[in-house]
């Protein structure tokens, strides 16, 4: 009876530290918008390709496309979404489901300019180089003024 007792304390005690992080969790809140003019040019990072193995990932773009974010609006869903990050436009729809996080994490940056939420993650971290070389897979061009 005392290992029952114990497993259901231990059971108790771990949702209770997982509601507690949960509850000292930042709100995600709506997605901010960055103006153009606050927007670095050039790549997130130096970081020339995925890493070896990532199945799916399409070959780097060396694209001289320019987009608007009027045009990168346009592409605001799961199934069709793209994103401006630093001056670069970024097609990650083939991505958004293969996301660590669940799908509804990336989803209000779709056709958005996403460059703060991606150097925080929204929570004041950033993403990984490994994140960053994946990221550069989906570029399909660059952001150009309105």
């Amino acid at each position: 009876m005392s290992a029952a007792l114990a497993f259901r304390a231990g059971t108790l005690a771990f949702w209770l530290a997982v509601l507690a992080l949960w509850w000292a969790a930042p709100p995600i809140g709506d997605a901010p918008s960055v103006p153009i003019d606050d927007v670095p040019p050039g790549p997130i990072s130096e970081v020339p390709s995925a890493p070896a193995g990532e199945a799916g990932a399409p070959a780097p773009a060396a694209s001289t496309a320019t987009f608007t974010l009027a045009e990168v609006a346009a592409h605001a869903r799961a199934d069709d979404c793209w994103m401006a990050i630093a001056g670069e436009v970024y097609d990650i729809t083939a991505y958004v489901e293969r996301h660590p996080s669940e799908p509804e994490l990336l989803l209000p940056w779709c056709g958005r300019e996403a460059t703060e939420a991606y150097r925080t993650k929204t929570r004041g971290r950033p993403h990984s180089a490994r994140a960053d070389g994946l990221l550069v897979q989906y570029r399909i061009g660059t952001l150009r003024g309105p």
